[in-house]
């Protein structure tokens, strides 16, 4: 008996492991990896739109929001934030689906309680019901104003003292968002509210060069991080060779803006200017520009699917 169980013990061992056989499995794991890796997405939680994204957006994106005045870019994000809290509180993760860890909105001048309560005002209550709960904020605006002619007491209640000893810290606003960006968690969804603030920051060729030294970094690092990102900007802030390098630096471009109809009524377009990851899908299925609308039952939605010839 015990030498049959010897025998049944030996029959099992593996052997040595080749060094070549080794780091061929290691690869095949690797590309099994990326293979998973590449269908996943991050949902935008607008169900009218994942299902145009092959489910969202993909992980590490930039995604620029360039919008017109009320053309819905704004609306956009808090839908996405809207319907991203209640995916996580129902738990609808899914095989290729990211639920973002995090969701962080990031401010250089609005308060927090009047993003709140923008959001909560705008949709009805059963819709918005504990959404403050899912999002956390980065509030930047001591940085914003301390250079400017603001005076103090508009934007801060903290002392002057106080004020200077944060700001010795960081040697400008973008260090500062850089320093907050650190902190957050992989695979989260963020917010960055918003570029035409940055924009009015920016007063020489270096400051400019920092910017897009800045975006393109992290461009780079948000594949590492798996976050998406969405920067919002006001349409025709930027001159256009500048929007370029910005939309350089971005994995996606997503436009806002109005469009005439047939009897001179307004109506709100959004189309994709481009779209790592996803404009070839979009393209293959003519899915690039979209009638859009903003209710207040359903936050913003698209309708009415526009094929581009």
């Amino acid at each position: 008996m015990l030498l049959n169980a010897a025998i049944i013990f030996t029959s099992f061992h593996p052997g040595p492991v080749s060094a070549k056989s080794l780091h061929k499995r290691q690869m095949n794991v690797s590309l099994i990896n990326m293979d998973d890796n590449l269908r996943q997405r991050m949902p935008t939680g607008i169900s009218s739109l994942d299902p145009v994204l092959d489910g969202g957006v993909p992980p590490g994106s930039v995604v620029l929001l360039v919008g017109e005045q009320g053309a819905g870019s704004r609306e956009f994000v808090q839908s996405s934030l809207i319907y991203l809290s209640k995916m996580k509180e129902a738990g609808q993760n899914g095989e290729n689906r990211i639920l973002p860890e995090q969701m962080i909105y990031i401010s250089f001048t609005r308060l927090t309680s009047s993003i709140i309560n923008e959001i909560k005002t705008s949709y009805k209550d059963d819709l918005v019901e504990g959404v403050e709960n899912y999002i956390s904020f980065i509030d930047l605006s001591n940085f914003y104003f301390e250079k400017s002619v603001v005076p103090r007491g508009w934007y801060s209640q903290s002392s002057l003292l106080s004020s200077m000893d944060k700001t010795k810290k960081s040697d400008s606003l973008i260090a500062e968002l850089t320093n907050s960006l650190r902190k957050i968690k992989n695979k989260s969804l963020i917010v960055v509210d918003s570029l035409t603030d940055l924009n009015i920051t920016i007063t020489g060729p270096e400051d400019w060069k920092q910017l897009i030294g800045f975006l393109r970094g992290l461009q780079r690092v948000a594949k590492t991080w798996r976050s998406t990102i969405y920067i919002l900007v006001s349409e025709g802030i930027f001159e256009n060779n500048k929007l370029m390098e910005v939309a350089d630096c971005c994995d996606a471009i997503i436009d806002f803006r109005w469009e005439e109809t047939t009897g001179r009524k307004r109506q709100r377009i959004m189309y994709f200017v481009k779209f790592s990851g996803a404009m070839p899908h979009l393209e293959e299925n003519d899915l690039v520009k979209f009638a859009s609308k903003i209710t207040t039952e359903a936050g913003f939605e698209v309708s009415n699917i526009r094929v581009v010839i």
